[in-house]
């Protein structure tokens, strides 16, 4: 008896084939790529040698058994930059919550900001963090909380002081090293106009603001309840006072401004918002407000010739708030 033919076993069966003649037509092309190479090779070995004209005929290469004879391709994988939150001492200084350790731990404010835009330091480095000194507070990056209030506060001594005379001690104790460096130096004398700020006074701070130039005046030189920098208790506002206070608008031209300007880094300190980039931090220039670093950063951040904090962590621009 004749069986009739199954039409999806014929099918089956010329996939198969198709298949089949598509691999060896691979392996011819892959092997007459290999010939090609070789001769090649060969010609330009003969050539150097002789330093001129060769006979290829006489060359006989040892052609592989086979195309699946043809070693495969090596590739080399290249090892993740390690951690820096893997250093034991990074680790320990971390936990204890001594900032400068950190970052001398990790090789100095460079390495740190590297590990950091690099982003082998997330594990452990957080730039949300308000309690660190490395925190980047602008108009796109609220404090959390927004009622945040920071710890160890103590009254800052050894300088005229207006409004609050606040500061968290490590900022204080810099802030008054650098005032007794601007009297010794026969520039003048700085006195502090505000320093830590809680949210609620900022909230009474920006109202006032916005009351008196309204609120896209206010946004330029005011921070809203929550975004401003003073609320991490590692910001001043300065003035000088070598016959008398000024105000803050002196400030930028006097001597003691612009002593500050070249000098204060190191002490730690930073002039947060400089002339000129607006379209970066979202205020105009305040020659008179200072942020808190610590040296070791404050040295990378003057040594490498930045400007803001967003640039020198790499950050987006904040020149507007969310929406």
């Amino acid at each position: 008896m004749i069986r009739s033919a199954d039409p999806a076993a014929a099918s089956t069966r010329r996939a198969a084939r198709v298949a089949s003649v598509r691999v060896r037509r691979r392996r011819i092309v892959a092997l007459f790529a290999v010939v090609a190479v070789v001769i090649i090779a060969v010609a330009i070995a003969t050539t150097r040698g002789s330093g001129g004209g060769s006979d290829l005929s006489a060359v006989e290469p040892e052609w592989p058994a086979s195309v699946d004879a043809i070693p495969a391709p090596q590739f080399t994988t290249v090892a993740a930059a390690p951690s820096i939150c893997d250093d034991p001492a990074v680790a320990a200084a971390v936990a204890a919550g001594d900032d400068e350790a950190v970052v001398i731990a990790a090789g100095g404010g460079a390495a740190f900001r590297e590990a950091v835009v690099s982003g082998t330091a997330s594990a452990c480095v957080s730039l949300s963090d308000p309690a660190r000194r490395w925190v980047v507070v602008n108009k796109q990056r609220p404090l959390d909380p927004l009622d945040y209030v920071p710890g160890n506060l103590v009254r800052v001594q050894g300088l005229q002081t207006m409004n609050s005379g606040i500061l968290r001690q490590d900022a204080a104790e810099a802030l008054q090293a650098m005032a007794s460096a601007i009297d010794q130096s026969g520039v003048g004398a700085i006195g502090q106009l505000s320093g830590y700020r809680s949210y609620d006074v900022q909230v009474t701070t920006y109202a006032e603001n916005v009351a008196r130039g309204g609120q896209a005046e206010a946004d330029i030189s005011s921070a809203r309840p929550g975004f401003s920098e003073h609320q991490l208790g590692i910001t001043m506002d300065l003035m000088p006072c070598a016959n008398g206070c000024g105000t803050l608008d002196d400030f930028g031209a006097s001597p003691e401004g612009q002593w500050v300007a070249e000098n204060s880094w190191q002490f730690g300190f930073v002039v947060r918002y400089e002339e000129g980039y607006t379209g970066i931090t979202g205020y105009e220039a305040e020659p008179w407000h200072l942020r808190y670093l610590g040296p070791e950063l404050a040295r990378a951040y003057h040594d490498g010739g930045w400007h803001t904090l967003e640039e020198f962590f790499n950050l987006p621009a904040a020149p507007g708030y969310p929406g």
